[in-house]
């Protein structure tokens, strides 16, 4: 699966666990898990409450794209 998040690289980062986002969340701890290992993704209202609860920035929280177009593959 394609990494899309760095949740993951965050949280280690700001020295913060899986567990303690999730209770942060009100989330499942399992959900989390998944976030952080890109098999799924949050939504972007979630991603956002990410970001608050992380004190950084929504745009930190995801890998950029590329700087190429669609077409230009």
């Amino acid at each position: 699966m394609e990494e899309l998040n760095r949740i993951k690289i965050v949280l280690v980062e700001r020295k913060k666990t899986n567990k303690w986002l999730a209770s942060k969340l009100g989330k499942d701890p399992a959900t989390v898990s998944k976030w952080c290992t890109n098999t799924s993704q949050p939504d972007i209202a979630t991603l956002k409450k990410i970001a608050l609860a992380l004190g950084v920035n929504i745009r930190d929280l995801l890998i950029p794209t590329p700087e190429k177009r669609i077409e230009e593959e």
